[in-house]
């Protein structure tokens, strides 16, 4: 018989042995109902400081009671997360066990032992149905709730209501089971929960599950319920008292109350003189009452340079104070940009003025950036006690300059919030697209993602870039946000008008709103808003649309040259005068001899390093070879952030005059980067990749305007990108074998709509761009592509449904579609094994030299031996900043003999990945199979396939 609630929350009014933490280091433990109090009590705080208004309404909405009864439910459900370890769990630390008590120690039966989140889920089904929460199927709300439990650490369980309904003695005899109730109707009655709820949303049940990972981390740092655990209360309703106390501390030093930064005017937010035409009318229209009151998403079409960047930031900004959200989350496709980005949000945030204002940047290795400093390393590993001659410029050996070290501003994400899972939290973030698409795979803390995102607004950047394969993830996490309502801004400045439309609807329809009748198509330049709670669109008005294209309107030229592709090849030989190598040293020449700024961008990295070899050994650069520079991603991570900034610093709005920079890349430049080169030469690409490298030639012309930025030549000369266009012995168009990552179709069609035009005959920007893409565009989704090919158009087709079909095999279903919330993980992906777009997993490649005692080191000294034991930050730093990302098909097979990391690697969650790879100094390459690797100081690293005939 069950004991009174009101007593067992009293003064030894219920058994405390079980225990919910253990210190095995001390043989401290903590009491299991204390726990859960902690849970619920930063629960309720969650629910006021860090949930936004529009996360509130979601969750009761998707409960069917008012916001009050609400909050009280998300917090019972926290507090109920580790109910499971009243079960066989507690035998699981002997010391910890002895003081549960000599009853219940004799009660355990035959118990089985499960974890402890399934067993949280079984438990509480049927003391949910006994409270009055209907327990019936898969959607009902204590079966929900029980999932929500059962998934706290990361993935919901299956459940099989009927069957685990049945108490069959497998966590405990009837003491455990009356216990178990106890428990769970005292956190009930403390946390004030008075009614129950007529339902759970697949929304609100994401949104809740995300709020009980959050409270239960928060609650379970060893440094807060030791604290706690030295000094007890005496009863429950004693410790929920004193739990409620610390939890808004607790919540605050995690970073996690929201921030309102104070309004300062544009131009200082931006530092921009004012905004221009298309960021003054989107302000206007998005000022209006009642715009996105329920949700909106904006599509921003406009040239490179055209201030996209600032009106997402605006947008962001009056988008959240219409739809109750806050902060924002800023997008970008790959790490290069994300790092330009930050840079841009960092400016923003601290133009501001905010005394706390956390941004977090959030890649695969945000730790090359300046912004995050060793301490920031230090608050995901454990402390070292370990001594080695190792420094903070360890990773700058032999490379002649030390590393910068960067001051602390009030952008530092709060400690906490450093952590590789929990980043996104931050209330502004800056991130690779694929950190966000993650919450809409089945990978473990999806749910965490998603709360994060679903708070800020959702600023989604260069969405041309992506291919089908990504594009279909996309989808479906605009369908998600759709259904949460939050805001989302979409930035483009080649998307085709079908793919823009594509993610207007998803996001509508995962809103529940039917598309009205108005248009879904931004025009260009322009922009597109469209109202999550009625579906209806609103444009820029045409006469804004060309006052805003007349005031960035220029003239360029889109050059074909036909060259012949060949290899330069190890050793020396003649080059031809038609071949690629020697027409692109014919164009940069007078750059050499009149100076200026170009760019050459090839299509592989192999390509690249050829290309930066022969102009390095063929044209004279007077004694100046740092004039001639090369950025590719195969470069040791920390020297290609060191490369890339170099670059920005060189070409950008400041640059240097008169100067002269060739710099050989690849498609790194071609995104979000605020650069102008004079010249530039590009191998043949699709049409969109040369659009967004028009947008970098002669990029601040307008800026410029009355000043001799430019030297002589190339002002006659005028602004002109030439297009390498890979010919055969025919003439007709003849892709190299090695460019397979670009479909080959798209170069047809590129080369195909480029044919057309007349030869030399200026571009008009932006006016050009949509004909242009669209043209290519058509032939690419319609039967207009078999005039390109035939064979090559089928293909594509076929690869473009294969990726579509791949892609969506391990989506997440959309909310609609949602039965148990198990149907979320039916596939077990994790962060490191989901694929956010197509084809191998990159694995980091570290290089590292054998020292004369057989050791392994980091440089040809043997100064820096690879740390066997603890890791100071500083070793981690070092570890990651000379690693190189690699295609993992490439070092899957070592050789016999080949090194492997030092044991202690193997489970550290950033360096478990590493392969070695060990230099000679003759450079002689390492094989793996059929690919023979090394690392070249000059060239980056160096890949040589050589299949078995």
């Amino acid at each position: 018989m069950l004991v009174g609630v009101v007593e067992d929350a009293g003064r030894g009014g219920i058994p405390l042995g079980p225990w919910g933490k253990f210190d095995s280091a001390s043989g401290e433990s903590y009491a299991l109902l204390f726990h859960l109090l902690d849970a619920g009590a930063v629960g309720e705080v969650l629910w006021r400081l860090f949930l936004t208004v529009r996360q509130r309404q979601v969750i009761a909405d998707g409960l069917g009671v008012s916001l009050e009864q609400a909050g009280r439910l998300v917090a019972f459900c926290a507090a109920c997360h580790d109910i499971g370890k009243v079960s066989a769990f507690q035998a699981c630390e002997p010391v910890a066990w002895a003081r549960v008590g000599e009853a219940l120690r004799a009660d355990a039966g035959g118990w089985v032992w499960m974890p402890h989140g399934r067993a949280s889920m079984v438990a509480l089904l049927p003391v949910l149905a006994e409270l009055g929460f209907e327990v019936a199927g898969n959607a009902s709300a204590g079966v929900r709730v029980a999932q929500v439990a059962g998934g706290h650490h990361g993935r919901y369980p299956a459940l099989d209501v009927t069957a685990e309904l049945r108490q069959d003695g497998r966590l405990g005899g009837p003491l455990w089971t009356d216990l178990r109730r106890r428990y769970v109707r005292v956190v009930h009655h403390l946390l004030g929960v008075e009614v129950v709820p007529s339902r759970m949303s697949a929304q609100a049940a994401v949104l809740i599950t995300g709020v009980v990972m959050l409270a239960d981390r928060l609650v379970s740092q060893r440094g807060y319920w030791t604290r706690r655990a030295s000094a007890p209360a005496v009863g429950a309703a004693e410790h929920m008292a004193g739990s409620r106390a610390q939890a808004p501390r607790l919540v605050d030093r995690a970073g996690l109350s929201r921030v309102v930064l104070p309004e300062v005017p544009f131009a200082r937010a931006h530092s921009l003189p004012e905004p221009n035409v298309m960021q003054a009318s989107l302000m206007r229209a998005l000022q209006k009452a009642g715009a996105g009151g329920g949700g909106a998403m904006v599509l921003v079409t406009d040239g490179t340079g055209g201030g996209k960047s600032a009106a997402g930031l605006e947008a962001a900004r009056l988008l959240n104070a219409a739809c109750g959200t806050a902060g924002w989350c800023w997008l970008l496709p790959t790490t290069a940009t994300a790092d330009a980005a930050y840079d841009v949000a960092a400016r923003y945030v601290e133009a501001h003025g905010a005394d706390r204002s956390p941004l977090g940047l959030v890649h695969h290795h945000p730790w090359l950036n300046r912004a995050y400093t060793d301490q920031r390393i230090a608050a995901d590993l454990q402390g070292s006690t370990r001594d080695a001659p190792w420094n903070d410029t360890v990773w700058d050996e032999g490379e002649g300059e030390e590393r910068e070290r960067p001051r602390e501003a009030v952008t530092v994400p709060d400690r906490w919030l450093r952590g590789w899972d929990r980043a996104l939290l931050a209330q502004f973030a800056v991130a690779t697209v694929d950190q966000a698409l993650m919450a809409a795979l089945p990978v473990r803390h999806s749910p965490l993602r998603m709360l994060a995102l679903s708070g800020k607004a959702v600023i989604i950047d260069e969405a041309h870039v992506l291919d089908t394969f990504t594009f279909r993830q996309l989808e479906r996490l605009l369908v998600w946000l759709g259904a949460f309502g939050t805001p989302v801004v979409v930035l483009s400045a080649t998307l085709p008008a079908r793919a823009g439309e594509r993610l207007v609807r998803a996001y509508l329809r995962g809103a529940g709103a039917a598309a009205s009748a108005g248009p879904l198509v931004a025009p260009y330049p322009g922009w597109l808003i469209a109202d999550a709670a009625t579906g209806a669109t609103t444009v820029m008005a045409a006469a804004d649309r060309e006052r805003h294209r007349g005031r960035q309107r220029r003239s360029v030229v889109m050059g074909r040259a036909d060259v012949v592709y060949r290899p330069l090849g190890p050793a020396p030989r003649q080059v031809q005068a038609a071949e690629r190598l020697a027409v692109i040293g014919e164009l940069v020449a007078p750059v050499v001899s009149g100076g200026g700024y170009a760019a050459v961008t090839a299509a592989t990295v192999t390509d690249a390093q050829e290309t930066y070899r022969y102009l390095r050994d063929t044209l004279d650069f007077g004694g100046r070879p740092a004039d001639l520079v090369l950025l590719h991603a195969r470069f040791p991570g920390r020297q290609r952030e060191r490369l890339m900034r170099r670059v920005r610093q060189a070409l950008g709005r400041d640059r240097p005059y008169p100067g002269r920079m060739i710099v050989v890349t690849t498609s790194l430049l071609d995104v979000s980067l605020d650069i102008d080169v004079d010249v530039m030469i590009s191998d043949l690409a699709p049409i969109s990749w040369l659009l967004q490298r028009l947008g970098r030639l002669w990029r601040f012309q307008h800026a410029w305007t009355g000043q001799e930025r430019r030297p002589a030549w190339v002002r006659e000369a005028g602004a002109c990108l030439t297009v390498c266009h890979p010919v055969g012995p025919d003439g007709a168009l003849d892709v190299p074998g090695h460019w397979s990552h670009i479909p080959a179709f798209t170069l047809h069609a590129t080369a195909a709509t480029l044919a057309g035009r007349t030869a030399g005959q200026p571009l008009i920007l932006p006016d050009a761009v949509p004909a242009l893409v669209e043209e290519v565009q058509a032939a690419l989704d319609t039967e207009k592509g078999a005039a390109v090919d035939v064979e090559l158009h089928r293909a594509y087709t076929a690869s473009v449904r294969a990726q579509e079909h791949l892609s969506s095999a391990q989506l997440i279903p959309p909310p609609h579609r949602v039965a148990s919330l198990f149907d979320l993980h039916r596939q077990p992906l994790t962060a490191a094994t989901a694929a956010t777009r197509l084809g191998m997993l990159p694995r980091p490649l570290l290089p590292c030299y054998r020292t004369p005692h057989g050791r392994l080191a980091l440089d040809a000294a043997g100064r820096f031996e690879l740390p066997e034991g603890n890791l100071r930050p500083a070793h981690v730093r070092a570890l990651l900043g000379r690693s190189v990302p690699v295609p993992a098909a490439w070092v899957a097979r070592p050789g016999a003999g080949h090194p492997r990391p030092p044991t202690a690697w193997r489970g550290h969650p950033l360096l478990g990945d590493l392969v070695l790879l060990p230099l000679t100094a003759d450079r002689a390459p390492t094989a793996f199979g059929d690919h023979l690797v090394h690392l070249d100081p000059e060239l980056g690293l160096v890949h040589q396939h050589t299949p078995a005939v």
